[in-house]
């Protein structure tokens, strides 16, 4: 595998290193040596697959607080998406800021993304289809979430969005909830 860490600390791209040969190619998506030796918390407690059926689709801005924060490990296996991070970490010098990265099933790419990080995606293409592994269980208790058009953020996503859930519509803008992301989200709940 490839790393290469993007401008928010401990977010990846993880590209595949192709071995080819006359039958195709063979590449490791996950290693859990590979994932430490690059700092990075290598367990997966769930794996989810998300099929979406029309373009504009978008999915997010979620996250879960600790201590039940998630880590994950993105990759689009049909179709094409654009993922979107945000860096929840008050501690952090990158806090708010975001990442965007094309992930398709012709680049094979992945996004890690790091424990306090909201995580969105806007599909691409008609029929596309997501998996991706968590490290930590789904808990309805801490989950939360981001408005995908919150101005404070300015995600910019590239298509007008045709389907989003009512939860996903529902959440508070950043402004409303700062003061509970900052004080739940910090380093000391994250130890507890």
């Amino acid at each position: 595998m490839i790393f290469t860490e993007t401008k928010l600390k401990g977010a990846f791209i993880i590209d595949l290193d192709r071995k080819t040969d006359e039958r195709g190619f063979f590449a490791r998506a996950f290693c859990q040596n590979e994932f430490r030796d690059h700092g990075l918390r290598p367990v997966i407690a769930q794996a989810n697959i998300a099929s979406n059926a029309k373009k504009g689709t978008l999915r997010g801005m979620h996250f879960q607080y600790p201590p039940a924060a998630e880590s994950k490990l993105v990759r689009c296996t049909r179709g094409a998406i654009i993922d979107i991070i945000v860096d929840l970490r008050p501690e952090s010098p990158t806090y708010l800021e975001h990442v965007s990265v094309e992930l398709n099933a012709d680049n094979m790419s992945a996004l890690y993304v790091p424990e306090r990080f909201a995580h969105g995606y806007q599909v691409l293409c008609y029929n596309t289809d997501t998996s991706y592994q968590v490290g930590e269980f789904y808990t309805p208790s801490a989950e939360s979430g981001l408005r995908h058009d919150d101005p404070r953020l300015g995600l910019k996503w590239p298509l007008p969005v045709s389907v989003i859930s009512s939860k996903d519509q529902a959440f508070r803008p950043l402004y409303e909830i700062e003061d509970e992301v900052k004080r739940r989200m910090s380093l000391a709940m994250a130890a507890a």
